[in-house]
């Protein structure tokens, strides 16, 4: 892509979301059997799997990222197999209902189409698979979400395609998923803008 994009970016995102560490650490430690984490980034979650993790594949467009994932692929539960590859969430690599557990961490509100992305995630789960989703999104609030409208153009350009004022819950139900556990908050550490979080799991039905 870019300088900006590979190397200064990815430094930016871990410290803007440092903020998120509890709830990355909640969602992730869900994970069981074979996991597919999709936008793995620079692996900043891997440290954060648990024991029912036996095997895990982290797919990431960026090749820079993924060089800086598979640095903290050491820092992963040592009994699980650990995998990276580029990948693109819109058309995943995977043969149908191959997949325990399907993490989106932060990555819904970069995803050029999301709802494609979710339907990809559905194929691959097995039935009754876990989709594990930390995002944030569209705020409730109407005069808050206009701020939101009114930021985004800009702030999608700063953040490399990051969007503010996503309905990712809609579009996980669009795609064929039903909650099994989901939280809405205002995170109190983050900008306004970007804190309206939602948080959970998803069953593949």
């Amino acid at each position: 892509m870019s300088f900006y994009a590979d190397y200064i970016f990815p430094v930016v995102l871990d410290v803007a979301t440092k903020p998120l560490k509890p709830q990355r650490q909640q969602t992730i430690a869900l994970a069981k059997g074979r996991v597919l984490e999709i936008g793995i980034g620079t692996g900043a979650n891997l440290p954060f799997y648990g024991s029912d993790a036996s095997e895990i594949i982290g797919i990431e467009p960026e090749l820079p990222m993924l060089k800086k994932a598979e640095l903290m692929v050491k820092k992963a539960p040592s009994q699980a197999v650990v995998k990276l590859a580029v990948g693109d969430a819109h058309q995943l690599d995977f043969a149908d209902n191959s997949f325990d557990t399907v993490i989106m961490c932060l990555v819904l509100c970069t995803i050029p189409n999301p709802l494609l992305a979710l339907q990809e995630a559905y194929r691959v789960l097995k039935p009754n698979g876990q989709l594990l989703f930390l995002e944030h999104v569209r705020a409730p609030k109407p005069w808050l979400a206009r701020c939101q409208d009114a930021i985004n153009p800009a702030w999608k350009h700063v953040a490399c395609g990051c969007q503010l004022n996503r309905d990712t819950e809609a579009t996980i139900k669009q795609a064929g998923f039903s909650f099994e556990k989901i939280e809405r908050f205002q995170h109190p550490k983050l900008v306004s803008v970007g804190g309206c979080i939602i948080q959970g799991v998803a069953i593949k039905s």
